[in-house]
Parts: structure tokens; C-alpha cells; sequence
């Protein structure tokens, strides 16, 4: 791994480790302006626990060595969440400025995902990456 990818890596993993566990914290505390949101978007409050809960374990997995195969599940995660997030505001009619945040940790997601270490790939992606 080069100096220049090692380094991309860390800044969009601690990015968005950052932005995973704040928000996390935030929905785990149904903060009342969490509460306005997640119910304006038609979910029930409910779902702030759910949300919370994972962004916090998967924050803790991908900043942990080993458990590649786990890796992959909380990068998913992240994205599926994410991608969830700008669905719901863009059909509920969220202003532009709430998409922001769920994209700028959907790049941060996928930065992290595609400069990861060989160490911290499952076996058969780095089969993949050998063999191109």
C-alpha cells in the first residue's frame, strides 16, 4: 500500500468514524430535533434506537484490526443506511441541505472501503485485486 493511500485511507476512515458515532450518539439520545426529523421522514422513533446501536458497533469494527468478513458487513451498512438517508429526504421533500451530510458519509464510506489495507480485506478481494 502506498504512502498516499495509507494516508486517504486514515482521513476518510476517522471522518467517518466521526460522523458514524456522532450521529449514532445523537439518535441513541433521541435528541428532539433527531425526533422531528425521523418522524417528518414517516419512520417511527423507534428506528433511531436500531440506527444507533449499529452506526456505533459498525464505527467500532471498521476501526478495529482483523474480522475482514465483519468489515464488509458495517461497510455495507454504512451504505445502505446512507443511501436510505438521501432516498428519504429526496422523497419526502427535505430541503437540498439535508442531503449533504448522508452523501459526504456515503463518499467517506466508500473511500474507506477502496483504500482499506490488504490487511483488513477478506481473502477472496484480495484474490481479486492480485489477479487484475
Amino acid at each position: 500500500m502506498t504512502k498516499r493511500n495509507q494516508i486517504i485511507y486514515w482521513i476518510a476512515t476517522i471522518w467517518l468514524a466521526l460522523g458514524m458515532l456522532s450521529t449514532g450518539i445523537v439518535q441513541l439520545l433521541k435528541i428532539k430535533d433527531e425526533v422531528a426529523k425521523i418522524t417528518q421522514l414517516g419512520y417511527p422513533v423507534y428506528i433511531l434506537t436500531i440506527l444507533g446501536i449499529w452506526k456505533i458497533l459498525g464505527v467500532v469494527v471498521v476501526l478495529l484490526p482483523k474480522m475482514p468478513v465483519v468489515k464488509e458487513w458495517a461497510y455495507a451498512g454504512f451504505f445502505f443506511a446512507m443511501t436510505g438517508a438521501v432516498v428519504s429526504h429526496f422523497v419526502s421533500g427535505s430541503p437540498a441541505g439535508e442531503l449533504f451530510g448522508p452523501v459526504l458519509l456515503i463518499v467517506l464510506t466508500v473511500l474507506s472501503w477502496y483504500f482499506r489495507p490488504e490487511s483488513r480485506k477478506t481473502n477472496q478481494l484480495k484474490t481479486i485485486s492480485n489477479e487484475q
